[in-house]
């Protein structure tokens, strides 16, 4: 009796210890994967702590995109939208869901084929809550004619042309409270870049669209013109020169009516570091600060034109966005989607 009740110990401890090292190994496959982390944080001055944690680096959440581009965070249901310029096709990425499309086409609708960057650049959520985009291959500004949780390549034309001439390809674009929307112009778009026999108008341009419709013209002095951001007051507009020749954020006073004046270089990168590269897509704070690409990564610009540190991407960097009530920091890098907690 003894040793049949010692045998039958002996099998339910081996069977016991069985069933913990299948739970174990099951608990491990059920473990979430290591997040990927890249590039790494370069404080300049002191104040960039009050903003983000210096020792954090960007967090991977999306990759395997031929450009990324042009994210806008949208509050009202909690996910984010951004290009892949070349496939023509705009991503969405929620918390929990990943990376799913979104909207294909996004910035070329004709049904003959053509190569380059065609897709849509620049995403934001204009005053009335609907999405307006930067189209390259269709070369305009337009709104998504579909509400935000049902796309449709249904795109109502807001701006196309200039003095009769048909702009070049929109690139990026920001909205005022009283309607106004500004937006750069560079050849980027285009199959032959600045060599295009398509292209009609002489100039690299950044414009104001009014809200009755009317375009005026910001500068036709720039070489490349590419990033656009208001200041919290909208008193300031400021704008990235990308591209060889001056690469150099600028700054112009907004009136009350969105007229704009009084261009002016903002700030140099390049008497600040020693390296290649220029401004692209960027986004302000509350407090004023600019979070704008350049070269290395993402600068962390204060209102006063102080760089107070550089995210630093270990790729091409294209544009970036303020998301989760200002928490997070959405990074769009050559075929990465980033993120990065701020305080």
């Amino acid at each position: 009796m003894m040793r049949s009740l010692l045998l039958l110990l002996t099998l339910s401890l081996i069977m016991g210890c069985a069933q913990t090292s299948e739970l174990l190994e099951s608990e491990e496959q059920e473990k979430a994967p290591e997040p990927k982390m890249i590039g790494s944080i370069q404080q300049m001055e002191p104040e960039l702590s009050e903003l983000l944690d210096v020792n954090a680096r960007p967090e991977v959440i999306g990759e395997g995109y031929e450009w990324s581009e042009g994210p806008v965070w949208v509050e009202e249901h909690q996910f984010l939208l951004f290009s892949d310029i070349p496939n023509n096709v705009i991503h969405k990425w929620k918390e929990g869901e990943g990376v799913t499309e979104y909207l294909k086409p996004a910035g070329y609708t004709g049904t003959e084929e053509r190569g380059g960057e065609l897709g849509s650049n620049g995403l934001i959520i204009g005053n009335d809550g609907s999405l307006l985009m930067a189209q390259h291959g269709d070369r305009r500004i337009v709104r998504m004619d579909a509400p935000l949780t049902d796309p449709k390549p249904n795109f109502v034309t807001l701006a196309d042309r200039f003095n009769n001439k048909r702009i070049n390809t929109p690139n990026d674009l920001v909205q005022h409270s009283n309607g106004s929307i500004y937006f750069t112009d560079p050849p980027y778009g285009f199959e032959q870049r600045g060599n295009d026999p398509a292209q009609e108008l002489d100039f690299q341009g950044v414009y104001r669209l009014s809200p009755s419709g009317d375009i005026e013209l910001v500068t036709d002095e720039l070489y490349r013109p590419n990033g656009v951001a208001l200041s919290p007051d909208e008193k300031t507009l400021y704008v990235g020169n990308s591209g060889r020749e001056e690469p150099i954020w600028l700054a112009f006073d907004v009136a009350e009516d969105g007229s704009t004046s009084n261009g002016r270089v903002f700030l140099d990168p390049q008497k600040v570091v020693d390296q290649p590269g220029g401004p692209d897509g960027m986004d302000v704070d509350t407090e004023g600060n600019i979070y704008s690409t350049g070269p290395g990564g993402v600068w962390v610009i204060s209102p006063e034109a102080k760089v107070l540190g550089i995210i630093n991407i270990d790729r091409p960097t294209s544009n970036c966005t303020i998301g989760n009530d200002g928490k997070v920091l959405y990074i769009t890098a050559d075929d990465y989607l980033l993120r990065l907690s701020l305080k």
